[in-house]
């Protein structure tokens, strides 16, 4: 089963190969989205790599490094399908929309098994709906609510830490996954990245196009300490440029 259809803390029975070629995909072909992306993010590297060293010895899968760590928010379209005007308003609306909100805290622990990938949920939930949900006001504002494409009701956010490349029974990658008892992860996400990405290498690998920051000073961290801002200027919004980390 699907992520989206699994109750909380159950995993699927069975695993599939997660590198089938989904419609419209195919070799060199890119696309664009909005992700959340993990640079300089230590405890979350730190509990990637246990689960990462757990499932070391399961057959059939693809270990994700650190670089490539993401949280999936929101597709935006294929790159030969979106013009760079049609990308550059959505940046800019998009920009606007986010920058009034603020930084958030979430959490990740438990590895859950769903039926193509070994995932860490996020919790709370809310805190990266909210984001999904302006990034999809903004698609909506430049392309038409009709043309916005994914369904919301179908989204768990999360941050994969292997993928699935076969068809057999989920057990040996949940028994891996069990035997576990790592510390969680608290991450702070400060932005939301637009990117370019293909999965030509069983991988998915981009680059960001835009960064685009969450600096609302009303939000608070898990602590209850307000977290700190600064005002926004054009440079920080990075539109149309590659970020250099």
């Amino acid at each position: 089963m699907a992520l989206a259809d699994l109750p909380p803390g159950q995993h699927a029975d069975r695993v599939r190969d997660h590198w089938w070629w989904r419609p419209g995909w195919r070799v060199g072909r890119r696309f664009y989205a909005f992700h959340l992306t993990f640079e300089d993010q230590p405890e979350l590297y730190r509990l990637a790599d246990r689960y990462r060293s757990a499932l070391s010895a399961a057959p059939s899968l693809t270990l994700i490094p650190d670089q490539w760590l993401h949280l999936t928010m929101q597709g935006i379209g294929f790159t030969d399908e979106v013009g760079d005007e049609t990308l550059a308003a959505i940046i800019e609306e998009a920009g606007k929309q986010l920058v009034r909100l603020g930084p958030v805290a979430v959490e990740f622990g438990e590895a859950i098994v769903a039926d193509e990938a070994i995932v860490m949920p996020a919790t709370p939930a809310d805190a990266v709906q909210e984001l999904r949900a302006t990034t999809r006001a903004a698609l909506g504002h430049v392309l038409g609510d009709e043309n916005v494409p994914e369904d919301p009701r179908r989204y768990r956010p999360h941050v994969s830490v292997a993928y699935l490349t076969t068809d057999g029974p989920a057990a040996p990658y949940v028994q891996a996954v069990t035997a576990t008892e790592p510390r969680p992860a608290a991450v702070r996400i400060t932005h939301v990245d637009v990117i370019d990405m293909h999965r030509d290498r069983q991988m998915y690998e981009w680059s960001s196009i835009a960064r685009l920051p969450l600096q609302a000073s009303a939000r608070h961290d898990k602590s209850g300490d307000a977290l700190t801002t600064r005002p926004v200027t054009p440079a920080d919004l990075n539109y149309g440029k590659p970020v250099e980390d």
